[in-house]
């Protein structure tokens, strides 16, 4: 049985760059801790715009230019992207919140394997860490699902709670 982690969007841009915070810098050497330390398949993923992010609809409600493909900003964090080839992770880039192609991996993974738990930190707790965690809830409803909240960080801390508290209201795992 696999026990999956899911490292969401921990690139520069929401740690030091244009969307980061105190919190999102906090986090990330026990990120790394987690992730060099955990055994079983790793994915990461990675929010991923173009040139035209300003005309879409995220855009216009956030706009913020971040994370453009080849900027510096769109790299996962430096100490954590050598591990993605040290854990032979998974990289899956996504041009929103949450990533269909992450489930259809672990649907897949699921079948060749059950998946015993599927475990999400990273950024940001309040859009794309819930985003993915109730998008896999909702695609494999009954394998648990973990959010660690020590690995996590939100837009504010206070919607950092929040999110945690919805999660909970939909059966999915609080670690703090």
């Amino acid at each position: 049985m696999a026990h999956v982690l899911v490292v969401v969007d921990m690139q520069n841009d929401f740690i030091t760059g244009s969307l980061g915070t105190p919190e999102a810098q906090a986090i990330v050497p026990y990120v790394k801790q987690r992730i060099v330390s955990f055994n079983g398949p790793i994915f990461f993923t990675q929010d991923t715009h173009d040139e035209h992010y300003l005309g879409s609809e995220e855009g216009h409600h956030l706009p913020v230019i971040h994370c453009q493909k080849g900027s510096a900003g769109h790299h996962i964090h430096q100490d954590l992207e050598p591990l993605i080839k040290t854990k032979e992770a998974v990289v899956i880039q996504k041009d929103t919140f949450g990533s269909k192609s992450l489930v259809d991996y672990l649907l897949k993974l699921n079948k060749q394997e059950p998946i015993q738990s599927i475990e999400l930190l990273g950024l940001c707790t309040d859009i794309c860490v819930i985003s993915n965690a109730l998008l896999i809830k909702a695609y494999l409803p009954n394998i648990p699902i973990i959010v660690d909240a020590k690995g996590s960080a939100g837009v504010t801390p206070i919607s950092h709670q929040n999110a945690l508290e919805a999660m909970k209201m939909c059966q999915i795992d609080i670690r703090q």
